[in-house]
């Protein structure tokens, strides 16, 4: 998984996305998976927001996620690449 866009930054681990897309416009991550790491199922998106990703910089859109293991983190979108802060 390499583009132009990601830039090497210590605080950002990019991971792909299985999302759903709704008609109404909203993509809701349903399950990601970091590079050499097991897939990681999202039990529930309990939040949406625009936020920066404050440790690791970017401005996107930020989704509170409940995982499957019962641990919560933040999850962002910002264009077309999903990360979590490290």
């Amino acid at each position: 998984m390499i583009c132009d866009e990601m830039r090497p930054n210590p605080h950002k681990k990019y991971v792909d996305v299985i999302a759903l897309h709704r008609l109404d416009g909203a993509v809701i991550p349903l399950r990601f998976r970091a590079e050499d790491e097991p897939a990681q199922r999202i039990q529930k998106v309990l939040d949406m927001t625009p936020a920066p990703a404050l440790k690791a910089g970017g401005q996107g859109m930020r989704y509170t996620c409940l995982l499957e293991c019962g641990t919560m983190m933040y999850l962002f979108h910002d264009r077309s690449l999903w990360f979590y802060e490290d």
